[in-house]
């Protein structure tokens, strides 16, 4: 990858993570204070607004990255469609919080809790963020979120005491929401000009276009929770599933932010024909998610029941089995964000990019309808996982014209030996080690140093490439 492309990544990596990683500090914190109900109801009340937040957004954050990507080095044309994209967000944001107020806040069980996160539509739609992304300028996004999410931590450790607060933490949540999209615009004198001649009207039908499989993504990242409440009406069930999924999302957070670095660059290389250099960093690409993704999810495994009562506390055993389910996902999402989102997307494949997350999202709705009942949060976990595995190996089928399968998973084998040795070994930690804490910081040390000592030991092309270009750095520093 180029120097700004890895910039890109290391800056992005650490805008991803922050969404995640600061609430996650919070999360032992929160788990204990508020309850598996108190965080349920949480969590739930933001799936409904999510849903609002999605259809008034109409799909204008990814196209509008894309088509920012595409006129990169175009002022003019850049501005333009800017100034444009921003009417038609405002336009349907405002439309999709009229529906919510009368659908959700006029009366109902939560209505209090959904008229805090009216305000939420609104910070919506100030959030410029695809903008910053679509120019690959993501120095300015961590530096924005890391203010505002630090300002956040700081809230909920002073004012969220008790079960009772869960509104509180609502306030916190969509006020910093709303301050971060507000600060992004202070930046942007230097990248726009004036412009004439809007015309709204050609954006919908390409936007629309992006928007179907963003509905279809939703259903199996969202729906599940929304799901779980409204058939069981149980919001500890939602609080279980809803903490294992926030620490499967903060490791998947680590390996899919390529995905949103690559979207603007593989776009970029897309327009001016460079069609050699898409598959290039393709394969690397592919051989990268799997270095991270695999150890990643034999790491949950092999530590899930000693992380979970250290970090969320009692009660929550549940979760346990929830993550160790769900682990499956980081390889498949991490598999399908370098097809469909760095891929399919990029060069205007979104019919390929479309059926398979609609598929996908079919398959998670019935499963969900069929499981939930029976196993509860387990069967929305068994539903999510189906439905990822299926989404994944369907945009493979798509492109496997384009890139050569059969070598992209032969990378695959140097990861799962060293994988499996390091479950094992993790494994044996914790059946010597019985206390938790002290068990879970050799599991994860020890892991780590069996993964990369297995791989040197395979003479894996990856770690070799790595050793490589630390002695040649080093001999040019000598």
């Amino acid at each position: 990858m180029k120097k700004s492309l890895k910039a890109n990544y290391i800056y992005n990596l650490l805008y991803q993570v922050l969404i995640i990683i600061l609430p996650i500090i919070t999360t032992p914190y929160l788990s204990r204070t508020l309850g598996a109900e108190g965080i349920g109801i949480y969590s739930y009340t933001i799936s409904i607004v999510t849903y609002f937040i999605l259809f008034g957004s109409v799909g204008i954050a990814m196209y509008g990255e894309r088509e920012i990507a595409y006129t990169q080095n175009n002022r003019k044309e850049r501005s333009k469609i800017f100034v444009e994209l921003v009417i038609l967000r405002f336009i349907t944001l405002g439309i999709s919080a009229l529906f919510f107020y009368i659908f959700f806040i006029r009366n109902g069980e939560y209505s209090y809790y959904f008229k805090i996160l009216l305000l939420e539509l609104l910070a919506n739609c100030f959030d410029i963020s695809w903008f910053y992304q679509g120019l690959e300028n993501f120095k300015r996004l961590i530096i924005r979120n890391l203010i505002v999410k630090l300002i956040s931590v700081i809230a909920i450790f002073c004012f969220v005491k008790s079960e009772n607060d869960v509104s509180i933490y609502l306030w916190i949540y969509v006020l910093s929401t709303l301050i971060g999209s507000l600060s992004l615009w202070i930046s942007l004198k230097g990248n726009l000009e004036k412009t004439a001649r809007l015309n709204l009207k050609k954006h919908f039908f390409p936007m629309i276009v992006l928007f179907i499989p963003q509905i279809a993504i939703q259903i199996y990242t969202v729906l599940d929770k929304t799901m779980i409440g409204f058939i069981l009406n149980d919001m500890s069930e939602v609080g279980y599933y809803e903490q294992a999924q926030k620490i499967i999302k903060l490791l998947l957070t680590v390996v899919t932010s390529l995905g949103t670095v690559m979207l603007p660059h593989i776009a970029k290389c897309f327009a001016e024909n460079k069609h050699d250099e898409i598959k290039k960093y393709m394969l690397k690409t592919f051989r990268f998610i799997f270095f991270l993704s695999i150890p990643l999810m034999l790491g949950i495994i092999a530590t899930a029941s000693n992380f979970v009562p250290i970090f969320f506390g009692d009660g929550y055993e549940k979760v346990v089995y929830i993550m160790i389910i769900m682990s499956a996902i980081i390889v498949f999402i991490s598999i399908s964000n370098v097809t469909g989102t760095q891929y399919l997307l990029p060069t205007k494949r979104q019919k390929e990019f479309t059926i398979s997350v609609m598929i996908g999202a079919c398959a998670n709705f019935l499963l969900n309808l069929i499981l939930i009942p029976i196993r509860k949060s387990y069967g929305a976990t068994i539903a999510t996982v189906i439905a990822e595995m299926l989404v994944a190996m369907i945009q493979l089928f798509y492109i496997k014209k384009e890139f050569d399968l059969k070598s992209i998973l032969n990378d695959v084998k140097n990861y799962l030996i060293a994988g499996i040795v390091m479950f094992c070994v993790c494994v044996l930690v914790q059946f010597f080690i019985t206390e938790h804490l002290l068990a879970l910081i050799l599991q994860v040390a020890v892991g780590i140093i069996v993964y990369f000592l297995i791989l040197f030991i395979l003479n894996d092309s990856f770690i070799m490439e790595i050793i490589h270009i630390k002695n040649s750095k080093k001999k040019r520093i000598e």
